[in-house]
């Protein structure tokens, strides 16, 4: 194969993603487009929602392309955001979804509410916003399982899910934590889960070293914390806001549990956890 046709290869197998992944209005029969396309990156998104537009970059924003769809009376806004990655794709969904409603899988995970819908696939975030009041599920369900179907890319949940002990875990709580991780400035981004008996959390550092660092500055915040053995090493304390909790280091991963009720065996929980990182 010549150096031009791998171009010309190239250039139009990239053409087709782009075009798969753009929102369409004619995805669903009786919608049309109603207003031009809608195109952001960065530096502009807070052109389109000002107020909540460092809640995307957060999740390491890349692009967004949007088309308002209309039928009749009724429109739907309709917006694909492309993030860094499937884990912060995922992550955003999570952010935003309804924590009181169920979710399904759509691509990685998704949402159908009567006005709303989302799902994550691959690295893209999908999000269509029907208007007016009433309940719009036929019409989100129809697009978003048709867009889905565009979208090539991820459906499996990032491994780290697996890895929270599924006893006395609440469903569709694990969320992905963009900055501060349980409020604390050295947990810089990671995994949260809430428990019937507390939360638990994880962060991956990018060598064993690292991690070993931060939790020397984790126990120096703890002047009163308690060495345990759990995992590589460990320690117990207590804090005015996130209660009784234990933290572990294993290899690179920092984890543990915080606001945990009495008569729960911090120690027993974290080596569970521990145990079930590879």
């Amino acid at each position: 194969m010549s150096r031009l046709h791998r171009v010309c290869t190239f250039a139009m197998l990239t053409a087709v993603c782009v075009t798969a992944q753009k929102p369409d209005c004619t995805l669903v029969a009786g919608w049309t487009q109603h207003g031009p396309a809608r195109e952001f990156e960065p530096d502009n998104l807070f052109e389109y929602m000002d107020g909540n537009a460092e809640g995307y970059l957060l999740y390491r924003f890349v692009r967004m392309q949007g088309v308002t769809c209309k039928s009749g009376g009724n429109t739907i806004v309709f917006d694909v955001s492309e993030m860094a990655d499937p884990e912060w794709a995922y992550g955003i969904f999570t952010a935003n979804r309804d924590p009181d409603r169920p979710t399904e899988r759509i691509g990685m995970g998704g949402q159908i509410l009567p006005r709303k819908a989302t799902f994550a696939k691959g690295k893209f975030y999908v999000e269509l916003t029907a208007e007016p009041e009433g309940d719009h599920t036929p019409a989100l369900r129809a697009f978003a399982l048709e867009m889905e179907k565009r979208i090539s890319g991820q459906t499996e949940l990032p491994a780290t899910l697996g890895w929270f002990p599924p006893e006395g875990l609440l469903a569709d709580s694990v969320r992905l934590v963009p900055e501060s991780v349980l409020g604390l400035r050295l947990l810089q981004r990671g995994y949260v889960a809430e428990y019937k008996f507390g939360k638990a959390f994880l962060v991956a550092e990018s060598t064993p070293e690292a991690a070993a660092a931060v939790m020397n500055k984790l126990r120096a915040r703890w002047a009163q914390s308690q060495p345990v053995r759990v995992a590589d090493e460990a320690f117990e304390a207590a804090d005015r806001f996130l209660g009784r909790l234990c933290f572990f280091r294993k290899g690179r991963y920092i984890g543990g549990f915080a606001n945990l009720r009495e008569g729960e065996d911090a120690i027993a929980l974290s080596s569970r956890f521990a145990a079930r990182i590879p």
